[in-house]
């Protein structure tokens, strides 16, 4: 039955999948005739290697899509079956993009899909995390680090709300962010990850 809260927590994940493999990276600059993103510095398929082929517009969009395709899996999860439903579709989401089947699972690293599903789940938390972002990013001037504190203060910012089943959500997926940031971490501890402006 489609009522069943089992078959709707598959349809949740599924869907969210779904939604979150959507590589909105790759179809924009397909559509913009930019070369293969997959072939441009980290070959990753987020909006800040899309940065890299020189089109801001194209980073900008890629940057929206990547956090909405996250917002509108939650909200129409949770509209059909609830707050576990949206949860379960934000962490289907998630895990879309991080690993999308139509990429051979090589996708993003996922934070502005991780910023997506908050919004999407409780907005003020989406607003604290940019925030985080944007005090350590101006402080540092490492977008990479600004992203691994935001997303490691999350879980504890929503726990300490009140929040546990999304804070316990939140722990997974920063756990993730930061498995799918390792590259960025060993570049952070031997101090040659780039720098917001740096040319070069």
């Amino acid at each position: 039955m489609l009522t069943s809260p089992y078959v709707m927590a598959v349809l949740a994940l599924v869907v969210g999948y779904l939604f979150g493999s959507i590589p909105f990276g790759m179809i924009l600059t397909k559509i913009a005739g930019t070369q293969d993103l997959r072939s441009v510095g980290s070959g990753n398929i987020g909006a800040t290697n899309v940065l890299r082929t020189g089109r801001k517009g194209l980073a900008a969009a890629t940057l929206l899509g990547d956090m909405l395709k996250g917002t509108v899996a939650v909200i129409i999860a949770g509209h059909f079956g609830g707050p576990n439903a949206a949860m379960l579709a934000a962490l289907g989401a998630f895990l879309g993009h991080l690993f999308p089947v139509w990429l051979g699972f090589k996708g993003g690293k996922g934070v502005a899909t991780y910023i997506g599903v908050l919004l999407g789940l409780f907005w003020p938390g989406a607003i604290a995390f940019c925030l985080i972002w944007l005090v350590v990013a101006w402080w540092t001037r490492y977008s990479s680090g600004a992203a691994l504190v935001a997303s490691a203060l999350t879980p504890a910012l929503l726990l300490l709300d009140g929040h546990r089943d999304l804070a316990a959500l939140f722990l997974i997926l920063s756990a993730l962010l930061w498995i799918m940031h390792r590259g960025n971490i060993a570049r952070l501890r031997a101090g040659t990850e780039g720098k917001i402006g740096q040319k070069g």
